[in-house]
């Protein structure tokens, strides 16, 4: 089975994200980079789905040189072998030109099943599957915390507010899972060391057939109009109990409408 996991690069989340004032796109190189966390979860389960069925996992991301130490943990994970498509032209991509994109290289690439997190940390539409399933003209089967192949069929649960749907679809399709459906392994020392040696093809965008008028904040079907810093956190109300405190605690938090 021909397995492509799409992973990300994203800023730590522990650290403060700003917008580069130039053209209010995500500064990146202010921040430490890593793997997107449900990411880990999209090749654990890709990982888990070649275990018992064979084939082999195809890593592709779409991002700056940085993203190589992504690619590497993902390889390092157990993955066969990583596509990183990189060139500054794709500076500013939106979702919609993201897909076009990683469109463009599964059409080289070829898959069977296509594997994404649900969402990503710093942009957090969560609508890159369903983007991507429409342009590939294939299934979608998405949030999912539970997957199960059956020859040419894919099942899975699908994760909703009131339990789970049973979702069934054929192969090819993409299907994106949430945190819930496993616990993804650590890179063995093992790995680390086999990852170092596993191919990563970086194609151009001329490689590809990617059009460069497509792709690029100039060419982004959506935009940031204007943003501004947060302001400092306010301090906290301090309740001083003095045998009274619950009724001073249940007053604040009904003058909050949290009651």
């Amino acid at each position: 089975m021909n397995i492509v996991v799409c992973v990300k690069q994203v800023p730590d989340t522990t650290t403060e994200r700003k917008l580069k004032s130039s053209d209010s796109t995500l500064d990146r190189e202010a921040v430490d980079g890593l793997m997107n966390e449900l990411c880990e979860y999209a090749i654990e389960e890709g990982l888990r789905i070649k275990e018992a069925h064979g084939g082999e996992v195809t890593v592709l991301t779409m991002g700056p040189g940085a993203a190589t130490d992504t690619i590497r943990k993902a390889l390092s994970m157990g993955a066969d072998k990583a596509v990183h498509l990189s060139d500054d032209a794709l500076h500013g991509s939106d979702a919609l030109q993201t897909s076009y994109a990683i469109q463009q290289v599964l059409g080289r690439t070829g898959f069977d099943l296509v594997i994404l997190g649900s969402e990503s940390t710093d942009a957090r539409t969560g609508v890159l599957a369903a983007m991507l399933a429409e342009r590939l003209g294939v299934s979608q089967v998405t949030l999912a915390n539970k997957v199960e192949i059956d020859g040419s069929t894919i099942r899975i649960q699908r994760q909703t507010d009131y339990g789970f749907d049973r979702v069934e679809a054929s192969l090819p399709a993409v299907v994106s899972v949430v945190e819930k459906i496993n616990e993804p392994r650590y890179p063995s020392f093992k790995g680390i060391m086999a990852a170092k040696k596993k191919p990563v093809d970086s194609p151009s965008l001329v490689d590809i057939g990617i059009d460069a008028s497509k792709v690029g904040l100039a060419a982004a079907a959506t935009e940031v109009v204007d943003f501004a810093e947060a302001p400092p956190r306010a301090k906290g109300q301090i309740v001083t109990d003095e045998g009274d405190g619950g009724t001073k605690a249940a007053e604040f938090l009904a003058s909050k409408k949290f009651v």
